[in-house]
This record gives structure tokens, C-alpha cells and sequence, in this order.
């Protein structure tokens, strides 16, 4: 990282800045502002460390005319202060500063904020990495296959980001069209449910990005891998001297980060129980305290949450609050499982075939006739991950131009046959070849008619409904509320 060190005093800054060469860091100094100003608009710098008091142009003085110019949003300034300049120091903080120093310079206290700023210049690295390469996703998938595949998306994440979205069925479609709709209001919550695999934090992605105008942070929670009280400060943060082992400044929470744009909190079915009155209190009251502070800090951040597990059944064993679900569940989405979208299952293997080829500059071009009847009579568990986890490792392992059984054998040795079928689905449909029209039919009318006659030989029972297609409860739900709306 390369920092930009201003300061009229040479002893102390020749001391900070061999330090900080020291850390790794690359560092240029400069003597006063108005040579801080050239040099900073000749180059490249993130971090500017600046003392306040400096003759012609002061620390403030800088500090404004860099908050003005258009790189100066990706900047992090921070100051050295006196004692008895307090003050400025605070003003400093409101007009953008990162954070401030007191002269002397403790090097432990350098130290950590450095790495502070270090690791929030990566998170808008990624950002706009993120954004450029999710602008050129959406102009190839227009210009490629505008029929096929809707939108491509992708946003931050510390890990993989924003991967590709496949709009393949009305399904898909319809909740792509809920997505940005929520995208309107920041205020609404919204509950996504679905197995693993299915997508739900690539949609929370798309909630928070709409039509990719969105520059706000979108930051993660996982709700199952924290403790209930590495949760609080993880989300609320925590001020200096509330536990032993903390940092000495005290640390900003998740809320902090995402102020202003979105918090995910994934698996959020796993919160713990003591967590989930705080965070109530944060949707309704919008404000929150510092884990040992005694200041209301307002918070403005949509909440976005993620479950695999069916949270009315937690409520009714006391595993979730109520309250809490009726507040989170103002907007909701939920994602069929891939076994019930076969219609996706062959464009989603074909966007995967394409994509890794390329990437890992295979042959393959193309899906076999029997590959395909491998890839749909498999029941998918771990559904869309699953899918592209075993596409991806056919590509590396094979470099043919047309996918066929062989390379699938990490799906073929989980399934006896190609033809097996599930248990709810045997020997109902006769063996001999189905008579289809000569005409193009739409499939989703069949389907629907299907359910619907299946809903009538079950007298309306949905549970018993739902095992006799295979489906579960949700799913056919979701169906036969469609085909009710579709009616009206």
C-alpha cells in the first residue's frame, strides 16, 4: 500500500516513515500541503497520513481539497494531533477522516490503524473490481444471449464475489423481478429461503445491486459460525476496554460497515437466541449501542436474510422469535429446489460448460445426448452448487469438445442407472413413449394442470398433494398459488 506521509517536522517524520518501510508499506513524504496536494494528484495513494498544524495550507486545509476531488471518496486521511488540538481533530472526523493520531506517535496505536485502513482499502478494491467486471458481465450476456439468460450479476464478498445468475425459467424470472422490486426500498426487510445451493446469496446480491447503479457496502454475516458473543461485537463492534484481548481503540461492528448500504446475515435460522431481541431492536428502532458503549448510534442499512430451514417450523419449537420472524418476513423469497426447475438444469450445465472451458482454455463446446440424460435424471442435493461443482470438475479433468457419460462419472457413481427414478415418482408414468402434439405447447400450462388435478384427487390436501408429485410442501404451495393469481 502506498501511503503518502506529510509533515513539516523532518525528525518525526523520518521516524514514522522508516517504521512504516519497515511494515512493508511504500511511503513518499512530503514536507507541507501544497506539495502533499501535487504529489497526491501525480500519483497513487490511499493512505495519507498529515499533521494538522503545518504552515500555508494546514492538515484540514488538505484534507478538504482532497475530499472534493473525485478519488478523494477512496482515500483514508489520518491525522496527527496535539493535545491542544482536539478540536480540529473532531472536525476532521466530520468532514471524512479516517481517524487521528496523538503527537507523539504511539507506534502500537500506528500500527493498528494502518492495518485498519489496509484491510478497508481492500474491501473497495474488491468493490470496484467487483462493479467494472459486473458491468462487462451484463453487456456480454445482452449482446450473447439476451434469450437465455437475463442478467449476470455479481457483487462484493470477501471470497468469490458475484458469480453469473442464469434466468432460465419462470421461476427464476419470477423472482428476479422481486428481487429488483425490493431493490426500490431499502426499508423492507427480506427473508430468502431455500435449500443449500440454490442461489440465495447470489439474490441477496442482486436485492442489494438492482441494476447495477449500487455502490453502497454489502457486507456478510454468517450467523452459524459465531458464538453468541463473538456475534454482538462482530455485528454491533465494541468499544475500547470491553473485554480482555480487544484492540485498544475499540473496533467498528458489521453495521458500521455496511452503513448506508446492505447487511446479509446468512443462515440467520442459527442466530442466537439472546442476539435476536437485539437485533429486532435495530429494525424497529433504528439505532444500536457498541458492545460497553453507552452512546445510540443510528443505523441506516437494509437487512437481507438467508435460511435453509423452514423458520415458521423454529418459531413453533422455540428455536426463533416470533416477533422477530414476522418482522424479517415483510419481504419474502423462496427458491424452489433445482430438481423441481428441470427445465434449468441443461441451459445452467451449458452456462458452466462455456464458462470453464474458457476459463481453464479447455475444448468442450458442447453437452452429449447421454450426458444430458445423466445430468437430468440425477436429483441434484446440493442443487445449483452441486451442479457447477461437478461441471467444473468434468472440465478439468477431460478436455473433449462434447460432454458425454464418462466425464460425469462423479455423478454416475451416485446413481445406479440413469433411469432411476425416485421413490414418488415410480411406475406411475407408463413405460411406452409419451404422445406429444405436433404443435409447440407451453410446459408450464401442463404443469400447472397437473397440480391442479392432483390438488382435486386429494381433496385439496397439499401435504398429501406434495408427496405424491415428489415435491415438497413449499414448492407446491408456491405452484398452486401461482396458478390461483393466474386465474384471478
Amino acid at each position: 500500500m502506498n501511503i503518502l506521509l506529510v509533515d513539516d517536522d523532518t525528525g518525526s517524520r523520518t521516524s514514522v516513515s522508516k517504521f512504516l518501510r519497515r511494515q512493508g508499506y511504500q511511503v513518499t513524504e512530503c514536507s507541507n500541503g501544497e506539495e502533499a496536494l501535487a504529489t497526491y494528484l501525480a500519483g497513487s495513494f490511499p493512505m495519507i497520513l498529515t499533521d494538522i498544524r503545518m504552515p500555508a495550507m494546514s492538515g484540514i486545509d488538505l484534507l478538504k481539497q482532497i475530499k472534493d476531488l473525485p478519488s478523494g471518496a477512496y482515500t483514508d486521511i489520518v491525522l496527527f494531533t496535539g493535545h491542544g488540538s482536539m478540536e480540529s481533530a473532531i472536525e476532521a472526523l466530520r468532514m471524512g477522516a479516517f481517524d487521528y493520531l496523538i503527537k507523539p506517535i504511539n507506534i502500537e496505536e500506528l500500527s493498528i490503524i494502518v492495518e485498519k485502513v489496509a484491510e478497508h482499502q481492500g474491501l473497495l478494491r474488491e468493490n470496484r473490481r467487483l462493479t467494472d467486471h459486473f458491468n462487462q458481465e451484463v453487456q456480454a450476456a445482452t449482446q450473447e444471449t439476451a434469450k437465455e439468460i437475463s442478467r449476470l450479476r455479481m457483487l462484493v464478498a470477501q471470497s468469490e464475489g458475484i458469480g453469473k445468475i442464469g434466468i432460465f425459467d419462470t421461476v427464476m424470472q419470477n423472482i428476479y423481478q422481486q428481487a429488483l422490486l425490493y431493490h426500490q426500498d431499502r426499508s423492507i426487510p427480506v427473508l430468502i429461503q431455500g435449500e443449500t445451493g440454490t442461489g440465495k446469496e447470489m439474490i441477496a446480491k442482486l436485492i442489494h445491486y438492482g441494476d447495477f447503479n449500487e455502490t453502497t457496502p454489502f457486507v456478510d454475516i454468517n450467523c452459524a459460525a459465531l458464538t453468541a458473543t463473538l456475534f454482538e461485537s462482530e455485528l454491533f463492534g465494541y468499544e475500547a476496554g470491553s473485554f480482555t484481548g480487544g484492540l485498544s481503540k475499540g473496533q467498528k461492528g458489521k453495521l458500521d460497515l455496511a452503513a448506508g448500504g446492505t447487511l446479509f446475515l446468512d443462515e440467520v435460522g442459527e442466530m442466537p437466541l439472546e442476539m435476536q431481541a437485539k437485533l429486532l431492536r435495530v429494525l424497529q428502532e433504528k439505532e444500536y449501542y457498541r458492545v460497553g458503549g453507552l452512546k445510540k448510534i443510528k443505523s441506516d442499512v437494509r437487512i437481507i436474510c438467508a435460511t435453509n430451514i423452514e423458520l415458521a417450523h423454529a418459531v413453533e419449537e422455540g428455536r426463533f422469535r416470533r416477533d422477530l420472524y414476522y418482522r424479517l418476513n415483510v419481504g419474502q423469497i423462496f427458491i424452489p429446489p433445482l430438481r423441481e426447475r428441470l427445465d434449468a438444469i441443461m441451459p445452467l450445465a451449458e452456462m458452466f460448460l462455456h464458462r470453464f472451458a474458457s476459463q481453464k482454455e479447455k475444448k468442450f463446446c458442447r453437452i452429449g445426448e447421454q450426458a444430458v440424460r445423466v445430468l437430468l435424471s440425477h436429483s441434484w442435493p446440493g442443487n445449483i452448487r452441486e451442479l457447477q461443482n461437478v461441471i467444473e470438475w468434468s472440465v478439468f479433468m477431460y478436455n473433449d469438445t462434447e460432454l458425454s457419460p464418462k466425464h460425469l462419472n462423479i455423478v454416475a457413481s451416485k446413481d445406479t442407472s440413469c433411469n432411476t427414478s425416485s421413490p414418488q415418482a415410480g411406475a406411475i408414468l407408463p413405460e411406452a413413449p409419451l404422445l406429444l402434439p405436433p404443435e409447440p405447447f407451453n410446459l408450464d400450462e401442463y404443469i400447472d394442470r397437473i397440480i391442479s388435478a392432483t390438488l382435486k384427487m386429494h381433496k385439496g390436501n397439499k401435504s398429501a398433494a406434495a408427496a405424491y408429485l415428489g415435491l415438497s410442501r413449499r414448492s407446491l404451495s408456491y405452484r398452486a398459488e401461482k396458478i390461483l393469481h393466474d386465474d384471478l
